[in-house]
């Protein structure tokens, strides 16, 4: 959840009215946010940074921190806010955001080349016209395009936005891709020009833009924006060029947003501009760019398209638990999203979703703005419609009581992690990881965890290893879940409750293990039978010593192994004495 730093004078100033801490933290909660922390700028380095000398010259005007909802993308800034509440409060109807007419009648033009799909396929563009900046909107301007890079365009990966000053750039301008040799321009703050490989290379040590270097230093082209005269705009998504910088005088923004993902870059767009647009002289109003794609097709953006969604009042009131009219309901929902009653049936409400509100992407969106507006103190209180005597879930009944059995038989419960890697499951037990059911993380943070477990063994293993210096013998257990992919299902996968018990000695120490196993089968009333019980039979498993390893076999299907482990398998996991292993699906005896 993103947090936003807003000055308190400055909000109040905007809303038109001065509130206690605790007034205003009752009317972000019934708008559904959270003042997380009223402080100041010189507190926050402090707290941040652990600066003090950094400090000593920050201001000590009060400071709000509120927790936005991810979703909320348009309450990323002051403008925002003060916008969102403003209609919360009843003060100002919700505004329509227009598109205008360009200048000289002709649009200004972005044209995208085929060369960008090797890269960065997609580019969105827009206008503000005749803006004024205050010190404290230019750094809201600033900010929010900061917070979306964080937020919605993950640290600059699927999104990169760029701001610059029209009015010292000459259109049509052109999105093309480059080989980094050929890309030379001054960089935004700096005064010499650089091509984009000494770029990457003087941005490398950098605080924040390091971070984003590797999103396209390895590729053969980079992305690159420049006008007719062939000014670079900019390097997305690294850098502006400095000659279109935005400034405190500026007055015709230029924005243009480059994405891997069109959708993303099309809501980024309409955020900036309808937040932004109050500051023009012709408030809510953009012009719009006319986009070419490599096919020749001509895009206008923004789209800032007004959806329109239909509810039943009946079901709103049956859904959330009040007794309102259709005109109540339609009075209330217009603090948040232009409502009316439909003129066919008065139980329906047209709702009207605005360009700034891309979190509304169901009807049930819609129903949890009622219970805002409505109040969510106010709904009355209400048992269940239906009464039912909880019970457990008798698969995790009978996990429970497995646990406390099996520590009363002497050995130690382990809890381990649910991603592995893929060679816990594969080569350290001498497995080819393509004949594993395994489930694959796509994007993983480290080698760690790149698959899910599909067998409790690696993780009881890295337990003994981490404990070897423990005096033996070492009897460890587990009984939790691992999940096997299985194609044609719902999901692709289905998870499997097991049991795993690991005994470590000077000796294999197979008898204990069995012994545990026998304890467990009389505990779950099944006998040793071929027919209706449980018996052992020898398989050869390359996980285990050969001649060592048997499959537990119950009504005549396979549900586990049990077995001396292989030496290499040991050596693996950097273990130096032998183990016996049981591992069973106990799912079957529910």
């Amino acid at each position: 959840m993103p947090t936003v730093g807003v000055k308190r004078d400055l909000l109040f100033k905007a809303l038109g009215k001065t509130y206690t801490d605790d007034e205003f933290q009752k009317l972000c909660f019934e708008y559904g946010l959270e003042l997380d922390e009223v402080t100041t700028e010189k507190q926050m380095i402090t707290k941040e940074q652990g600066e003090v000398e950094a400090a000593k010259d920050a201001s000590e005007e009060v400071i709000y921190r509120i927790d936005i909802p991810a979703n909320r993308y348009d309450l990323l800034c002051l403008e925002g806010l003060v916008l969102g509440l403003q209609v919360f409060l009843g003060k100002i109807p919700f505004p329509k955001f227009t598109k205008v007419d360009p200048i000289g009648g002709s649009a200004q033009k972005m044209v995208i080349t085929a060369a960008t799909k090797q890269i960065r396929p997609f580019a969105v563009a827009a206008v503000l016209r005749d803006v004024t900046f205050t010190k404290d909107s230019y750094n809201s301007f600033i900010d929010l395009q900061d917070k979306l890079h964080q937020n919605i365009c993950r640290k600059r990966a699927l999104v990169a936005i760029g701001t610059h000053d029209l009015d010292t750039l000459k259109g049509p301008f052109t999105f093309d891709a480059k080989p980094p040799k050929e890309i030379n321009f001054i960089p935004l703050n700096q005064e010499k020009a650089m091509t984009a490989e000494e770029l990457m290379e003087f941005y490398s040590t950098h605080a924040q833009l390091k971070a984003y270097l590797p999103i396209i230093r390895d590729s053969p082209v980079y992305p690159v924006i420049y006008d007719s005269n062939g000014v670079v705009l900019s390097l997305p998504p690294i850098i502006n060029g400095d000659h279109s910088k935005i400034k405190l005088e500026t007055k015709n923004i230029f924005i243009e947003c480059t994405a891997t993902d069109l959708t993303k870059a099309k809501i980024v767009l309409d955020t900036l501009v309808c937040m932004f647009s109050a500051h023009c002289a012709k408030p809510f109003t953009v012009e719009a760019c006319d986009v070419i794609n490599p096919s020749g097709e001509t895009v206008q953006y923004p789209e800032l398209a007004f959806r329109k969604e239909i509810v039943s009042a009946e079901k709103v009131n049956a859904l959330i638990g009040i007794k309102e009219s259709p005109e109540s309901m339609a009075k209330m929902l217009n603090r948040l999203l232009p409502t009316s009653q439909s003129a066919a049936n008065k139980d329906q409400l047209e709702v009207l979703i605005p360009p700034t509100r891309h979190d509304m992407l169901h009807a049930c969106d819609i129903y949890e703005d009622v219970a805002i507006a409505y109040g969510y103190n106010r709904i009355p209180k209400t048992l269940p419609g239906t009464m039912h005597i909880a019970r457990q879930y008798p698969l995790n009944k009978l996990t429970e009581q497995l646990r406390e059995q099996i520590a009363q038989a002497g050995f130690t419960e382990g809890l381990t992690f649910t991603l592995c890697s893929r060679d816990d499951i594969a080569s350290k037990l001498n497995q080819k990881i393509e004949d594993i059911p395994a489930v694959h993380i796509a994007n993983p943070k480290t080698l760690e965890f790149q698959v899910v477990r599909t067998t409790l063994i690696p993780g009881l293993l890295k337990t003994l290893a981490a404990n070897r210096k423990m005096p033996l013998p070492l009897k460890l257990f587990e009984v939790s879940d691992v999940v096997l992919a299985v194609p044609g299902t719902e999901v692709g996968a289905r998870n499997q409750r097991r049991v795993c018990a690991v005994n470590c000695n000077k000796t294999a120490g197979f008898e204990v293990v069995h012994g545990l196993l026998d304890r467990v089968m009389q505990l779950l009333e099944v006998p040793w039978d071929k027919e209706n019980g449980y018996y052992l039979k020898a398989v050869d498993d390359a996980a285990y010593f050969p001649g060592r390893c048997a499959s537990i076999v119950y009504k005549g299907a396979d549900i586990g192994r049990i077995g001396v482990l292989h030496p290499t398998v040991l050596h693996a996991f950097e273990i130096t004495t032998p183990c016996s292993v049981v591992e069973f699906d106990m799912e079957l005896f529910v």
